[in-house]
């Protein structure tokens, strides 16, 4: 079971390391970690991603509501949000790949942001299942380097 925790925090040094810190002392899992200012530059939204069994999901909310950087903690399963990750990859091209390449980039609606004689550099902003589909598919042509900014989550909208 997944479950995705939003939590806003004070935007000071120091509290990321408490907040991970918090998950290793407790042996929970971090499947996904993704920190940045909000629209105020005191707050931070660290959008966390963990597994676990349901006392698990609770146990965390608890121990990050203890937290006094903390400002407040909202989850939710990934049904009810929208999520996205940002990768970017770069893999070596020769004649006779790069029409594969350009092909699976047009069906995964992955951008081509930068390139050289040998390598293109590969972007793509989707749910964090389509990433990983991009990179299987682009395993057997060989990926020099792939960097991932971990999961994004905000509730749908609702009226």
């Amino acid at each position: 079971m997944k479950r995705i925790y939003s939590v806003l925090v004070e935007n000071r040094s120091g509290v990321l390391f408490k907040v991970a810190g918090l998950f290793s002392r407790r042996c929970f899992n971090i499947d996904s970690l993704a920190v940045g200012e909000t629209d105020q530059s005191d707050v931070s939204c660290m959008t966390v991603v963990s597994s676990g069994d349901e006392r698990t999901m609770e146990q965390i909310e608890k121990q990050l509501n203890k937290k006094i950087d903390v400002i407040k903690v909202r989850t939710f399963d990934e049904s009810e949000a929208i999520t996205r990750e940002l990768m970017l990859l770069k893999v070596k091209y020769n004649k006779s790949n790069r029409a594969e390449i350009l092909e699976i980039c047009d069906i995964m609606k992955a951008d081509i942001v930068d390139m050289s004689k040998s390598q293109l550099m590969i972007q793509i902003c989707d749910i964090p299942e389509r990433t990983r589909v991009l990179i299987n598919m682009l395993n057997s042509i060989s990926i020099v380097e792939v960097a991932r900014t971990g999961t994004l989550a905000l509730p749908k909208c609702s009226d």
